[in-house]
């Protein structure tokens, strides 16, 4: 088994990426940097894109989103891309990162990466209202978990 380590990845990249191995949801529509994971050979292993917070209470300045975090099944990935964003956002001046999960996933890599579970999120219809057509993103109906980097 190769070694994997943290790289710099294109937005372009991250997305394709996560086109090609997330299990649900839309793509994100931008990102303030995004992080990837390869093994010795250079080849891609995992993503994880980094934005503004989608809900607008939390879109401070201060606080970051972690939108995607996505891997091909590469041991500790996920832990690894959690951690790692996190120590990125806090170098560039971030007090705050946040993610959300589906209730029904389990967390393991975010608590084995130092996060934390703060809320739980009841299931919601979409976000398209009459004055704003919004298309489905795949997460409608599902209660959600609120995390933070801790």
């Amino acid at each position: 088994m190769s070694a994997i380590h943290i790289v710099p990845v294109r937005f372009r990249h991250a997305r394709t990426f996560v086109a090609d191995w997330h299990r649900h949801n839309g793509m994100p529509q931008g990102a303030l940097f995004c992080l990837g994971l390869a093994d010795e050979d250079g080849v891609l292993r995992g993503v994880a894109i980094v934005g503004r917070p989608l809900a607008r209470m939390f879109d401070n300045g201060q606080t970051a989103e972690l939108a995607r975090c996505c891997t091909d099944g590469v041991v500790n990935g996920c832990s690894m891309l959690y951690g790692a964003a996190w120590r990125a956002c806090k170098a560039m001046g971030y007090t705050r990162l946040i993610t959300y999960t589906r209730q029904s996933e389990g967390g393991a890599s975010l608590r084995a990466s130092g996060w934390r579970c703060i809320a739980e999120r009841p299931a919601h219809k979409g976000w398209s209202r009459p004055s704003r057509p919004r298309g489905l993103n795949g997460a409608e109906g599902d209660e959600l978990l609120l995390w933070e980097a801790a």
